[in-house]
């Protein structure tokens, strides 16, 4: 049943839907994040604007080698050890477009701690927006049943989970200083 709920939310992400899916800490809005309406779909829902970037998760590092091929060692040490994990990273990159970055030469990224997050990047087949599902200002849902409550009719599909247990939003980092923004 996993599999299948899994195999159907990678098919509503490809076909330009918004998922709704348990991460590390709190409930996430994933979506292609090469796919510019449903981006600003998300920053809709969520009453935000896309001036502050936003993180992309993906299954595994290598989804991120041209970012992290110009970390230094150290730097790319650092990242590494903290993943996969509720560690997020801004690192440079000019391969996504500015809807992502929000105007900047970088991007944050992680390899979520949660097992159904990366599954869920897997299954897609490449990096994936994922933004804490909550309006702007307000707390982040921590359940399924939150999330239904709060965004069933504005979602395309809801995956069925639970957050692995961590504490509330990824930390974010810069990569290249290990200077904590959050």
């Amino acid at each position: 049943m996993e599999s299948e709920s899994l195999e159907h939310a990678a098919l509503v992400l490809r076909d330009g839907g918004i998922v709704a899916h348990a991460c590390e800490g709190v409930w996430g809005l994933a979506c292609d994040p090469w796919n510019k309406q449903t981006v600003e779909r998300v920053a809709a829902i969520k009453e935000r604007g896309l001036e502050k970037g936003l993180i992309l998760i993906a299954a595994s590092s290598s989804d991120f080698t041209p970012e992290l091929g110009a970390l230094t060692e150290r730097s790319l040490a650092l990242v590494l050890e903290s993943w996969p994990g509720n560690q997020s990273w801004v690192v440079e990159s000019a391969r996504f477009p500015d809807w992502i970055t929000g105007g900047r030469d970088s991007v944050a990224v992680r390899v979520p701690g949660s097992t159904q997050a990366r599954s869920l990047a897997h299954r897609f087949g490449g990096p994936l927006v994922s933004t804490s599902a909550n309006k702007s200002g307000l707390a982040p849902a921590l359940t399924e049943a939150a999330v239904r409550l709060a965004f069933e009719r504005e979602v395309d599909y809801i995956l069925p989970g639970d957050i692995s247990g961590d504490d509330g939003h990824s930390r974010l980092s810069v990569a290249a200083t290990g200077e904590r923004l959050r």
